[in-house]
């Protein structure tokens, strides 16, 4: 089968064999989630976030294989294109000052990369979508030189069966077609992991699709695309649509994208694997040699990795993962919702609010998913995506009048999200400095209606009314992005524009 990763050709067999490996591996979950075989809870967390590679004049640079030579660290990897990079934070046990090793692991981290990046004339940027992309820098032949990466390209372009059609309106509106899924590259993105007992696991994962559209309101950072000004998080639709593989048909019939919100409230972690199978065909038909029910029968963790591959090619916002570590079974809610940056605070402090909410809102008494349809969390994505700050969302009253009503997000999150997430830092056991310093900050965003898609916008804009071109303004304001970030205060002190041109002499 290695030799077919590599040609990326797959039978009529291979593919009947991994739909029935598929369903052996559910039902080896199954049998585990029966027998209660996972491990205790740790109270982990984890932290992946993917970057850009610019240069001095803010343009992305095709050089990540150079760079991970040079920064030679596991904790880098490479990511879908050229210009993108990946850094694993190890698990950290929430509790104490968590959130302040974090931001001193990463700190230290990204500074030695963008150091060894200068060596080759590159730097690190942290924002959800470079605003300096062209169309040209999105194309097949700058994906990174990976088997996986041009296998998972082929095979998607072949389910498609046609190029791939870039349609969003927003304050402008974009629309181009690509002939590869490289255009997914564009969106980088923060993921936060969270380990949890198999009886949380549906809690946890409502409470994460519940605040997903806060999240974005206060963390937007994406508000460019080819020249285009568009949702103040355009990441989503991006995504979504640079991985469909639907041709318009099937579209029409109803049938569900790869880049998916969901349709329903779960009770299991069963559910979401259940529906990839049931939903989903698979891309990538690899299949090994384990029986995972032989496995479970004689009392071993199996690897599930049909099922664990099948899930890496369906792109929820929250991801269901399964995973063995130490030779024991665990689950983990994986939050992919978070563009990357501004600067290391500001993802720290989405973080501290992420995983605040979330402890808060699964052990509610009166669960909010309880009191509010599914789709109106979908709705409130959509909306947060595009209006970011300024965005509206539907959110159920408090009191014994029930219903919902619609709310400013900032008031939201200001008025009941920050409360909630700080008793679940607190019942996490984190002390009251961190706690208050990075809640403090998505307090002072929603106090001044500024977050990095704000920011970004305002400045641009700056500049054309500066008389810089579009492409000049765009360059510009990715430079101005740069320093700031390098200087590490929170987004929300950024002064908008750029600064004044020091005379000459």
């Amino acid at each position: 089968m290695g030799e077919k990763v590599v040609a990326g050709e797959f039978d009529l067999s291979d593919r009947q064999r991994y739909r029935e490996k598929l369903r052996q591996c559910l039902s080896g979950l199954e049998r585990l989630l029966a027998q209660q075989r996972f491990d205790r809870p740790k109270n982990l967390m984890g932290l992946e976030i993917e970057l850009n590679l610019v240069g001095s004049d803010g343009q992305p640079k095709m050089l990540n294989a150079e760079v991970l030579e040079r920064i030679a660290s596991r904790d880098f990897q490479t990511e879908l294109a050229m210009f993108n990079l990946e850094v694993n934070i190890a698990p950290h046990r929430l509790g104490g000052r968590v959130f302040d090793r974090l931001a001193e692991e990463l700190r230290t981290s990204l500074a030695y990369a963008d150091r060894k990046a200068g060596e080759v004339d590159a730097a690190i940027a942290m924002i959800g979508i470079l605003p300096t992309l062209d169309r040209d820098d999105l194309v097949s032949s700058n994906l990174s030189d990976v088997d996986r990466y041009t296998l998972l390209n082929n095979q998607i372009v072949a389910a498609r069966g046609e190029d791939f059609t870039l349609d969003i309106d927003g304050v402008e509106r974009l629309t181009c077609t690509s002939k590869s899924i490289a255009p997914e590259a564009a969106c980088t993105s923060v993921q936060l992991h969270l380990q949890v007992t198999p009886a949380r696991f549906a809690d946890v994962w409502n409470a994460a699709q519940a605040i997903a559209a806060a999240q974005i309101a206060v963390g937007a950072n994406s508000p460019f695309l080819f020249g285009r000004e568009l949702w103040r998080e355009s990441r989503p639709p991006l995504f979504q649509q640079s991985t469909d593989t639907r041709p318009p048909e099937l579209q029409a019939q109803g049938v569900r994208p790869r880049t998916w919100f969901g349709e329903r409230w779960i009770t299991s972690a069963y559910d979401l694997f259940e529906e990839n199978i049931r939903y989903f065909p698979a891309l990538l038909p690899i299949c090994d040699e384990e029986d995972p029910l032989a496995v479970v029968a004689a009392g071993g963790a199996p690897k599930l990795s049909e099922l664990v591959l099948h899930n890496g090619t369906i792109y929820r916002w929250n991801r269901p993962v399964y995973d063995i570590a130490d030779g024991v079974p665990h689950l983990r809610v994986e939050n992919r919702v978070l563009p990357a940056g501004p600067t290391v605070t500001d993802v720290v402090a989405n973080a501290a609010f992420y995983y605040g909410v979330v402890r808060a809102l699964a052990e509610d008494s009166r669960p909010v998913w309880t009191r509010m349809p599914f789709e109106a969390a979908a709705a409130n994505f959509d909306a947060a995506c595009r209006y970011g700050i300024d965005a509206r969302l539907e959110w159920p009253r408090r009191g014994r009048l029930g219903g919902s009503a619609e709310v400013d997000a900032v008031s939201l999150v200001r008025d009941e999200l920050l409360p909630l997430a700080e008793a679940g830092l607190d019942a996490w056991g984190v002390e009251r400095a961190d706690r208050d310093l990075y809640l403090g900050i998505i307090e002072e965003r929603c106090r001044r209606r500024t977050n990095g898609a704000s920011w970004q916008a305002a400045t641009f804009h700056r500049a054309l009314e500066a008389g810089l071109s579009r492409e000049a303004a765009l360059a510009a304001t990715t430079r101005r992005y740069r320093e700031l970030m390098n200087q590490g205060e929170p987004v929300h002190t950024w002064p908008v524009g750029l600064p004044e041109p020091v005379p000459a002499g």
